[in-house]
């Protein structure tokens, strides 16, 4: 698959984020391509929990080298979303209905309290700028596009995160959040009324805030983590 060091940018029509700008990408800019295109298909079951995939044969399948995909893999294996598979690739991993619960556990104890500070501490208006990231959520999950419903909900939780000012917290949590998105094994696609219904407690939560009722969002934050709510 591979000739020498050199690589291969990815062909027309192979899936990967689109470029934004006229400079060919450099290696990096691949390998990040890779890994938001192997985000996504972990996100849309493409990539099945307990099966084992060649980085050669992703690679034939996105258009480049077996190198970038490789080093995306081996940090998606740093993620847990991936086990390596010795001569053979990478399985898939495979969560049972503790491991989205402990993820819950651990997403309350950081989210919840975080959101309870910056409820009392930030002027009303301040929520107001999350109001498109909730609204770019509402927009994908009414078209049922799951993938893209992911990408909004991590940029929203992120943002809402980053207003603590505290990098440590946004990175921790963005990543708990992105094993909380891998469906589970045996797992279908969540349908269209269930994203919309995760995407509206976004919006929930912001007017709960600008109305500066503290319990309320607190009630709001604590059941859109909870893995009950999101059984998948």
């Amino acid at each position: 698959m591979e000739q020498g060091t050199a690589e291969r940018e990815p062909c027309a029509g192979a899936w990967v984020p689109a470029q934004t700008g006229p400079a060919a990408p450099r290696r990096h800019s691949v390998r990040g391509q890779v890994l938001a295109a192997l985000r996504h298909a972990l996100v849309g079951g493409e990539l099945a929990p307990g099966e084992v995939y060649s980085a050669p044969a992703l690679a034939e399948r996105y258009g480049v080298s077996a190198t970038p995909v490789r080093e995306a893999m081996q940090q998606l294996a740093g993620e847990g979303a991936v086990e390596v598979v010795p001569n053979r690739g990478f399985r898939v991993a495979e969560r049972s209905p503790r491991d989205l619960a402990e993820l819950a556990e651990v997403r309350a104890m950081l989210e919840v309290p975080a959101i309870v500070r910056l409820a009392r501490a930030l002027p009303p208006e301040r929520w107001e700028g999350l109001r498109p990231l909730a609204d770019a959520g509402v927009t994908a999950a009414a078209r049922g596009d799951s993938v893209g419903y992911a990408e909004a909900d991590h940029a929203f939780h992120d943002a809402l995160m980053s207003l603590t000012g505290n990098r440590r917290l946004t990175e921790v949590t963005g990543d708990l959040l992105r094993r909380a998105q891998w469906p589970p094994a045996g797992g279908s696609r969540r349908r269209t009324a269930e994203l919309l219904a995760d995407a509206s407690e976004h919006t929930a939560l912001l007017d709960a805030l600008v109305a500066q009722e503290y319990a309320v969002a607190e009630r709001i934050a604590r059941e859109h983590v909870s893995v009950a709510r999101h059984p998948h």
